[in-house]
């Protein structure tokens, strides 16, 4: 199957699958525990692994990269989750981070990209920010918001690098999952004082769950990385967008308003433009 072709799917389908995890994190009681039993379950499934990928020489600095900022991420995920609704906060994060990922991969790291993709990442930047139109949000749940995105784009950036530089995409995969399951679990152990691992017990079912869609979401999405650029394909997860709607509307039961309609419209528009051969 054709790069041009795979890349994509697998990032349309990672941004899907996604939408599940987030949402499984914001329906929990305790934030920081839903997320360390997530990223922990997906250390302990991966762990095995180790013994069957090459060691990933080339790459330990973006792995050790990865997991500091990754852990400045879920920390600013939980608080936007704690302070917002999902369906304020989650349009605003992953509106953000496309724009600047786009400006980073392509600004500064001279990524090729053509102006029909540029428009297209524009086009889903936008109306990500347009689905919020109406929706109350507090300052510190957009600040939190906003600075989730620039990790989310930092992350991506330093992923994509990543993979390409390890000797094989499932050696990137599988040692930042293990690397990044323990430096979470341990951040979130010490803020927390260790209370995070009673919390954990009585919701661990659902967070291994996540655990191991996180593994399929972000493993496709590295995956994809490795075949193509940066900035289109990850503005293209956003399309996780549209499943978050749902979910949002029928699982979380969130209104459903016009500014979201045509924010999910854009989304589509701006993955076609990019898509578009």
């Amino acid at each position: 199957m054709q790069a041009a072709f795979l890349a994509p799917a697998m990032m349309i389908a990672s941004g899907s699958i996604h939408a599940g995890v987030n949402a499984i994190l914001k329906g929990g009681k305790d934030k920081m525990a839903g997320r360390a039993t997530i990223d922990g379950s997906s250390a302990v499934l991966m762990l095995p692994a180790t013994l069957l990928v090459p060691l990933p020489a080339g790459a330990w600095g973006w792995l050790f990269a990865t997991a500091f900022l990754h852990c400045a991420y879920l920390y600013a995920l939980v608080r936007a989750f704690e302070t917002s609704d999902f369906s304020a906060a989650y349009p605003i994060l992953r509106g953000t981070a496309p724009l600047v990922t786009a400006a980073v991969a392509i600004g500064l790291l001279g990524e090729p990209a053509n102006a029909r993709e540029i428009a297209g990442i524009a086009l889903i930047g936008a109306a990500l920010f347009v689905m919020v139109a109406g929706r109350h949000i507090s300052r510190a749940g957009l600040g939190w918001a906003l600075f989730t995105g620039f990790t989310i784009a930092g992350y991506t950036v330093i992923d994509a690098q990543g993979v390409r530089a390890a000797p094989t995409p499932f050696s990137y995969i599988v040692w930042m999952f293990v690397l990044m399951g323990i430096a979470t679990v341990t951040m979130f152990a010490l803020l927390s004082r260790g209370g995070i691992f009673a919390s954990a017990r009585a919701q661990w079912r659902p967070g291994a769950a996540a655990g191991g869609l996180s593994i399929l979401t972000y493993g496709l999405a590295l995956s994809a990385f490795a075949l193509g650029p940066t900035a289109p394909l990850a503005a293209l997860r956003e399309t996780g967008m549209v499943t978050a709607l749902l979910i949002a509307t029928f699982v979380l039961k969130e209104r459903v308003t016009v500014g979201r309609a045509v924010g999910v419209a854009g989304i589509l528009g701006g993955a076609v433009l990019i898509l578009t051969r």
